[in-house]
C-alpha cells in the first residue's frame, strides 16, 4: 500500500494578504461618512454621520483659532503709548498718554495674518447709543465676538457726527483689545491724570458702587486697576471713563467664562 507523503518544499511561503481596515478611532467622521455611502447606508445614519461631521469640523476649527491667538498672542509685543490727551475745561486739567486704534493695527495686523487671522467689526445705534462688535476669524471658519456699548461722545465742542466717531472709535479700540486677550491693565487711559479739578460726587460713587455690584466686581481689583485708593479719589473729568472701564473689565470676565 503505497504512501503519499506530503512534499513542503513545494508550498508557497509568500505571505497571505489581508485586508487591514483601519480601526474606527482613527477614522475622522469624513472618513466614515465615505465608508457608509460606499456600503449603502440609508439616509437615517447619513444624515447623523453628516451631523458628526459637522461638529467634528466645528471643534477643529475652533482648535485651530485658538492655537493661532496663542500664537500671535506671544508675539504681539505692548503697544508704545504715543498719543497724547492734554486739556483744561472747568473741571480741571486731564492729561495723559494712550495708544489710538492705527497704533495697535500696526502691531497686530501683520502678526494676526501671519496665522490665519482678522478681524472686522459691526456697529448698531440706538439715539445716543452706540454698540460696537468685533468679529475675529480664522481661516478655518471659527470666529468669536465681543461687544462693548456706549453713549456717544459729547464732551467738548463736537457736533453730532463727531460725537458718533469719538466713541465708534474708543469701543474698537477696546473690543480689539479684550477680543484679543490684550491686557486692558497695560492701557491707562485717564489712571494717573494730572487733574486740578474737582473729583466725582457722592451721587457719582453711588452710581459707580452699583455699577461694580451690578457687573460683581471686585473693589480692590478696580482700584489697582485705576491706580486709586477710593472711588472718591476719581477725578470728575474721568467719571466716564471709569464707567466703561467697568463694563469693559465686565465683559473681559464673562469671555474668560465662556471660554472655561
Amino acid at each position: 500500500m503505497n504512501s503519499e507523503v506530503l512534499d513542503l518544499s513545494k508550498v508557497s511561503d509568500r505571505p497571505r494578504q489581508e485586508l487591514r481596515v483601519a480601526p474606527v478611532a482613527e477614522m475622522n467622521p469624513s472618513q466614515m461618512l465615505a465608508i457608509a455611502v460606499q456600503r449603502g447606508t440609508d439616509m437615517d445614519q447619513l444624515s447623523k454621520l453628516m451631523d458628526l461631521q459637522e461638529r467634528w469640523e466645528k471643534n477643529q476649527a475652533r482648535k485651530a483659532f485658538e492655537a493661532a491667538i496663542a500664537m500671535a498672542k506671544s508675539e504681539i509685543k505692548p503697544v508704545q503709548k504715543k498719543r497724547e490727551v492734554d486739556f483744561t475745561s472747568q473741571k480741571g486739567r486731564t492729561h495723559y498718554m494712550y495708544e489710538d486704534l492705527a497704533l495697535i493695527a500696526n502691531e497686530v495686523d501683520p502678526i494676526l495674518a501671519k496665522y490665519g487671522l482678522s478681524y472686522r467689526y459691526r456697529s448698531q445705534q440706538d439715539a445716543k447709543h452706540l454698540s460696537v462688535t468685533c468679529v475675529v476669524a480664522h481661516r478655518d471658519g471659527h470666529s468669536e465676538e465681543t461687544t462693548l456699548s456706549a453713549d456717544n461722545d459729547e464732551s467738548g465742542n463736537k457736533n453730532s457726527i463727531q460725537a458718533i466717531a469719538s466713541a465708534a472709535t474708543y469701543l474698537q479700540r477696546y473690543t480689539l483689545k479684550l477680543a484679543l486677550g490684550l491686557s486692558a491693565s497695560k492701557d491707562d487711559d485717564g489712571r494717573g491724570a494730572t487733574t486740578a479739578g474737582p473729583t466725582i460726587s457722592e451721587s457719582q460713587i453711588a452710581d459707580l458702587e452699583a455699577l461694580i455690584t451690578e457687573h460683581g466686581g471686585n473693589k480692590g481689583r478696580l482700584f489697582k486697576h485705576l491706580k486709586i485708593n477710593s472711588l472718591a479719589e476719581i477725578p470728575a473729568a474721568n467719571y466716564k471713563f471709569v464707567v466703561e472701564e467697568i463694563q469693559s473689565l465686565a465683559a473681559a470676565r464673562e469671555r474668560a467664562r465662556e471660554r472655561t
